[in-house]
């Protein structure tokens, strides 16, 4: 079970209940989405369970190095929504040039970028043939200058609402 936003006001109150369920063995694991590192310090003080995992914004574009520092010093696994930036990457020309490369598409690049960086991802799709693609990603493994490349498109970008200033 997640929590989806970081309400403030009510995220503390959202967990005590996942904590419950937890401990009442009524589910496996519980985490958030969409915590950034000052939500995850405010939870983690007052809790007795620590989130297992954070869902966030990444890709290329939205590399959040510090939280994903973060989340590895207090072994909380970070997962990846919307990884290719709901398909405003497809047509990146770094990601191409790397993508020839390999003889993958721009997609597989990203996800494989993903995967090197112990991000567990969740692409999506409808179409059989991408959902078949999406998968093949274990032929083939980024250099470290592929790796640095794709790093370097980082512009602090969301395509999806701020954790941080959200009314919904």
């Amino acid at each position: 079970y997640l929590i989806h936003w970081p309400v403030e006001g009510k995220y503390k109150a959202a967990w005590k209940a996942l904590e419950t369920l937890y401990k009442e063995e009524k589910v496996r694991a519980v985490g958030v989405s969409n915590f950034q590192i000052h939500h995850l310090e405010d939870l983690m003080k007052d809790t007795d369970v620590k989130p297992v995992i954070n869902q966030v914004e990444y890709h290329p574009r939205l590399t959040q190095k510090e939280l994903h520092a973060f989340c590895q010093k207090h072994d909380i696994q970070l997962e990846a929504w919307s990884p290719l930036m709901q398909g405003e990457l497809l047509d990146n020309d770094v990601l191409k040039e790397i993508a020839e490369k390999h003889g993958k598409s721009v997609a597989q690049i990203i996800l494989r970028w993903d995967l090197q960086n112990g991000v567990v991802t969740i692409p999506k799709s409808t179409k059989e043939h991408r959902i078949v693609e999406n998968s093949s990603l274990y032929d083939f493994e980024l250099d470290a200058e592929d790796v640095s490349k794709i790093n370097e498109l980082n512009q602090n970008h969301r395509v999806g609402p701020d954790p941080d200033n959200f009314d919904f």
